[in-house]
């Protein structure tokens, strides 16, 4: 993506040895990485203090302690896990409305600037949250205004990110690269559940504080340090997934006469391509798309429904007969995002090998219904046996998850059928996370609805969603499999030779 670049980052002012010919290629794509990396795990550090805080808002609940935990109204009452639901309800609907002008308006203008903006408003309102504790204020419109406004500058970092990366790295082995980046969603989440659950114990408004400024003094290295091309800072990418290094002046290192000659195309290209981003209903029609933006849609159910409410469940489920306390059910929640760090760079990998995205999803998301049947009915058996269930869970549900908003996304947004139109690859992911976040709006919305009938219908729910999932990619995982046949490829004949 091209997008409109006013000026470098100023750190790049500040540490001029930052800059080419005394920094490679090499060195600033692993260093935008890293940058991206902290920034959307800074997000969904923001995102997790609702999940541990519920326990501590919610209905009360007789405890193994001497003391019983009170709530926090509007949300203690009967109907408290209703509202909670409408409280995460709030948030995501506005986060998934917002994904889909945040890829339009991400396509036009600086990303870096864009970017900054939305962490800075992430932060801000993250904390606003936390003040409710500190000022008494109970009133259910607060919050869910609050998460509202949160939600539309949290839209903001995904299409961001995704398109920074998109423009550093081509195609080549884009599957584990983006498995192990997007891991940044498991660690954000394990990040934030930790810090969340450390400083409960202060008042629940802590846990909306700290995490609110850790995405602000986030949002801070990246208004100084990221670059959003490589065009910016006098490098060159090609479609091989190779790369020309340029000298300070612009000037490519070989091939001056082959790049001296087609110089005004280039300038030409480049000037319609600012000018004309991909549309969103052409967005729609590209191949593959919309099936896997479907798909995404109850992945993302699946995942935000544990993202939101696993805590709460561990809380007020019994393990080995003993109920846990806010803190220890918080932290131990980590275990199914570090399952999903696992799962993210397996799924890129495999997909790799194979070249096939969707049979990668599918076999993943079948494999998650029986982990889940699994840890519902023998989660509570032993603390040894809801971590290790809980491991295998978060590996499976957000492996597909992770491939599909990153590399399938940014495979769909750089296809031959975009016409070397590069900008079309934050609109393309605005559209298959928007859809997704649909998706993960209404999960967290059931399942504050469906608990009150009892977990095993909170589960039965995500196994259907995890089942029509699957299907919407049954079609594109046939021609995948009819590809590799026709092409005379297997699954292990596409490892390479040792």
């Amino acid at each position: 993506m091209q997008s409109k670049t006013l000026s470098l980052a100023p750190g790049f002012t500040l540490f001029p040895t930052l800059k080419p010919p005394h920094k490679t290629l090499f060195f600033h794509q692993i260093f935008i990485l890293i940058l991206t990396f902290l920034a959307y795990a800074s997000f969904h550090a923001s995102r997790k203090p609702p999940s541990i805080v519920k326990s501590v808002l919610g209905p009360t609940i007789q405890s193994n302690s001497s003391s019983s935990d009170t709530g926090w109204a509007p949300f203690n009452g009967p109907d408290g896990p209703h509202r909670l639901g409408e409280l995460d309800l709030a948030f995501l609907s506005s986060y998934a409305i917002g994904m889909y002008f945040a890829g339009h308006v991400g396509d036009r203008i600086d990303l870096r600037l864009f970017l900054v903006f939305g962490m800075m408003g992430s932060g801000l309102f993250t904390i606003i949250f936390g003040f409710a504790y500190w000022f008494d204020i109970h009133l259910l419109s607060y919050f869910i205004g609050v998460q509202v406004v949160c939600g539309v500058f949290q839209s903001i970092g995904w299409p961001c990110v995704v398109a920074v990366v998109g423009n550093w790295f081509g195609k080549e082995k884009r599957g584990l690269i983006m498995g192990i980046w997007t891991s940044h969603t498991s660690v954000g989440n394990i990040i934030g559940s930790v810090v969340a659950s450390g400083v409960l114990e202060l008042g629940w408004g802590w846990s909306f504080l700290v995490p609110g400024v850790l995405v602000i003094v986030v949002g801070l290295l990246v208004f100084c340090f990221l670059v959003v091309s490589p065009d910016d800072l006098g490098f060159e990418m090609i479609d091989s997934g190779k790369e020309i290094e340029m000298n300070v002046e612009g000037e490519s290192v070989g091939n001056s006469e082959k790049v001296e000659s087609e110089e005004a195309g280039l300038l030409e290209n480049e000037d319609s391509d600012s000018l004309a981003a991909i549309g969103f209903l052409e967005a729609w029609r590209l191949p593959g798309v919309a099936p896997f933006a479907f798909c995404l849609f109850f992945s993302k159910l699946v995942a935000y429904t544990f993202l939101y409410w696993l805590p709460f469940y561990i809380r007020y489920t019994a393990v080995a007969g003993v109920h846990l306390s806010h803190k220890t059910a918080g932290i131990l929640s980590t275990i199914f995002d570090i399952g999903g760090v696992f799962g993210g760079v397996m799924a890129g990998f495999i997909s790799d090998i194979i070249e096939a995205r969707a049979v990668t999803s599918v076999t993943f998301l079948l494999l998650s219904i029986p982990a889940l049947i699994l840890y519902r009915v023998y989660g509570s058996v032993s603390k040894v046996t809801n971590i290790t269930l809980m491991f295998i869970s978060g590996l499976l549900v957000n492996g597909p998850y992770s491939l599909i908003t990153t590399a399938v996304a940014a495979d769909l947004g750089t296809q031959d059928l975009t016409k070397g139109n590069s900008r079309a690859l934050a609109t393309v992911t605005a559209i298959i996370d928007g859809t997704g976040s649909v998706g993960a709006a209404l999960g967290p919305l059931l399942a504050g609805y469906v608990s009150t009938r009892g977990w095993n219908s909170v589960f039965f729910m995500l196994i259907v969603a995890i089942f029509f999932a699957s299907l919407f990619l049954i079609r594109v995982a046939k021609r995948e499999i009819e590809k590799m046949v026709n092409e005379g490829k297997g699954i292990l004949s596409s490892v390479p030779a040792s």
